[in-house]
C-alpha cells in the first residue's frame, strides 16, 4: 500500500519499489482497501529485499516494526526511516472488521506520507 500511495502523492520525485522480508502474496484486502480510493494494486506482486540491497537508494523506508528488525543495510548514503504502522494482514475478526484495519492503516500510511513530503528534501 505504500508502494501505490506515494506513486500517486509524488510520481516526479522518486523512483519507488517495495519489498518485504519474504514474498507473500499481495492481500487481498489490501487490494480492496486501495480500490476504494482509486488506486488498483491487483497487478503487483510480493517482491523480496534481495533484488534490491545492491542498488543505491536514498531512503529506504520500513512501516512495520518486523521489517525493521529484519531489514538489511543497504550501500551507499541510504538513509533508513521506521514507521510504526501495525500490520493489517495480522488483524483479527470478521472480513469487515479486517478490511476496517486495512482502511485504518491505508490512512496513516497516505497521512504519514504527505507530512514526510513535506519535510523532506527536494
Amino acid at each position: 500500500m505504500a508502494e501505490a500511495l506515494l506513486r500517486r502523492v509524488a510520481p516526479e520525485r522518486f523512483e519507488v519499489e517495495s519489498a518485504g522480508t519474504e514474498a507473500t502474496r499481495v492481500h487481498p484486502l489490501a487490494i480492496e482497501a486501495m480500490r476504494e480510493i482509486g488506486i488498483d494494486i491487483s497487478g503487483h506482486r510480493s517482491k523480496t529485499l534481495d533484488g534490491f540491497v545492491d542498488q543505491p537508494w536514498d531512503y529506504v523506508i520500513t512501516v512495520c516494526d518486523h521489517a525493521n528488525e529484519r531489514c538489511p543495510l543497504f550501500p551507499g548514503r541510504t538513509q533508513r526511516i521506521h514507521w510504526s504502522f501495525e500490520d493489517p494482514s495480522a488483524a483479527p475478526g470478521s472480513e469487515a472488521e479486517r478490511l476496517a484495519v486495512f482502511r485504518r492503516v491505508r490512512d496513516a500510511i497516505a497521512a504519514r506520507l504527505r507530512q514526510w513530503l513535506a519535510e523532506a528534501p527536494r
